[in-house]
């Protein structure tokens, strides 16, 4: 992988992951038209890794209205901690029950199969595209809430976010801040629980397809090889989520959920003409 490859599928995964079009669509169509594997384990550390650069990102952004919002007092912090607990519990049993289901039908026909090599598949990437285009659309219908995160709206978000994880094209930031959008939560608190919740998710992956690398690595000369690109990855994909953090947060507080629903439709098309 060159230097000039890494830069591309920075920028294509920094500008995509934090706004609801799916990253991970984005830079697996990057990777074919540049002739790479996104099913290999090397790709999808890179891919993981890439969410790390954005998760630093979200992290900067949100630091100071998060500083506010959950450490202000124990009792507002403990009661924001529970729910991010209570969504990323429910969010890792919606993936487990989708795991075991999709690996129950497809290892029949697939031997050895993992979730990851649906990463590349490219007619499931623009259905999932489609869907969460319809999904951010229906919420972009909807008048604009005021209520705050509770426990039925963390639950519920946290449930999508589940279904978001198998499925490369449903993107994460797309559905859980449509969900929230569509129980009355504020665009605001919306768009902040959201990115609190893929802080959370984010070190579980990471250390997840560390692991897969790990056991399918024959030595660690390889695993320093898909490290250095890796790193690189996140160090651009940092300065790119940030730049995309300002374009989302301006287009939801001036009503322009929408126009995200209709990309994510129009790629989904392009998609599934590759």
């Amino acid at each position: 992988m060159t230097l000039l490859q890494i830069i591309i599928l920075a920028a294509v995964q920094g500008a995509a992951e934090l706004l609801p079009v799916s990253s991970s669509a984005h830079v697996i169509v990057a990777e074919k038209l540049m002739g790479l594997d996104p099913t290999a384990p090397a790709m999808t550390l890179l891919l993981v890794m890439l969410h790390t650069g954005t998760m630093f990102a979200v992290i900067t952004y949100f630091w100071s209205s998060w500083r506010q919002t959950y450490f202000s007092a124990w009792s507002g912090f403990r009661q924001q901690m529970s729910w991010i607990v209570l969504a990323t519990a429910a969010t890792g049993g919606v993936g487990l029950v989708l795991l075991k289901l999709i690996t129950h039908l497809l290892q029949p026909t697939h031997a050895h199969f993992e979730i990851e090599q649906l990463f590349g598949n490219t007619r499931l990437i623009s259905a999932a595209l489609a869907v969460a285009g319809v999904f951010i659309l229906l919420a972009a219908r909807r008048p604009s809430g005021d209520a705050a995160i509770g426990t039925r709206s963390a639950l519920l978000t946290g449930l999508v976010q589940g279904l978001c994880l198998p499925f490369r094209g449903f993107s994460r930031s797309g559905a859980t801040i449509s969900t929230a959008l569509l129980l009355g939560v504020s665009r605001r608190q919306a768009e902040e629980f959201s990115f609190a919740l893929a802080v959370a998710l984010t070190p579980v992956v990471i250390v997840k397809e560390a692991w897969r690398l790990f056991k399918s690595s024959a030595d660690t000369h390889a695993l320093t090889q898909a490290l250095t690109p890796s790193l690189l990855g996140m160090i651009f994909s940092y300065g790119a989520g940030l730049l995309a953090l300002r374009w989302l947060s301006r287009w939801l507080e001036a009503g322009r959920w929408s126009y995200f629903g209709v990309y994510c439709l129009v790629a989904a098309v392009g998609v599934a003409c590759l």
